[in-house]
């Protein structure tokens, strides 16, 4: 099989250290899209993040960190890597994609992870971008779900 790389996009219009650092920073990133993080992401760490409102958590391995450019990282069940690439667009815009892949599962619960890894990321950077661009806070992952 083919290799399967699902990919959200966006571009946030802040500079790519910026951007990069909301997602290292669980002070941050809490503002956007999990609601609890045992730590910020460290090269060669594990830190916990918590859905506290889903009563979920998932231990996320940092991989790799390359400044202003990429955090790689593997997490989930089954696990599969997820990485985080900032391209600066100018001095104030950071486009940036959410990578998913590594994948080992059959027709159907691959279509099921494909859908849920593209909705559930666009969330995330719609949520990234309303934060750091305007500073609202929309609870776009807590309102996802609301009945869960």
């Amino acid at each position: 099989m083919e290799k399967v790389v699902i990919i959200a996009q966006m571009l946030i219009r802040k500079p790519a250290r910026e951007v990069l650092e909301a997602f290292i920073d669980p002070a941050i990133t809490t503002k956007f899209w999990f609601t609890k993080s045992s730590g910020k992401l460290e090269e060669g760490k594990t830190v916990t993040w918590e859905w506290e409102m889903y009563n979920v958590s998932n231990e996320v391995s940092v991989k790799e960190i390359i400044v202003d450019k990429k955090i790689a990282t593997q997490w989930g069940q089954p696990a599969t890597n997820v990485d985080y690439e900032f391209t600066a667009v100018s001095a104030d815009s950071t486009y940036v994609e959410i990578k998913s892949y590594g994948f080992n599962l059959d027709t159907d619960e691959l279509i099921k992870a494909v859908m849920d890894n593209t909705g559930g990321f666009t969330t995330v950077l719609d949520g990234a971008k309303a934060y750091l661009e305007h500073g609202i806070q929309l609870n776009l992952v807590g309102d996802k779900f609301p009945h869960r």
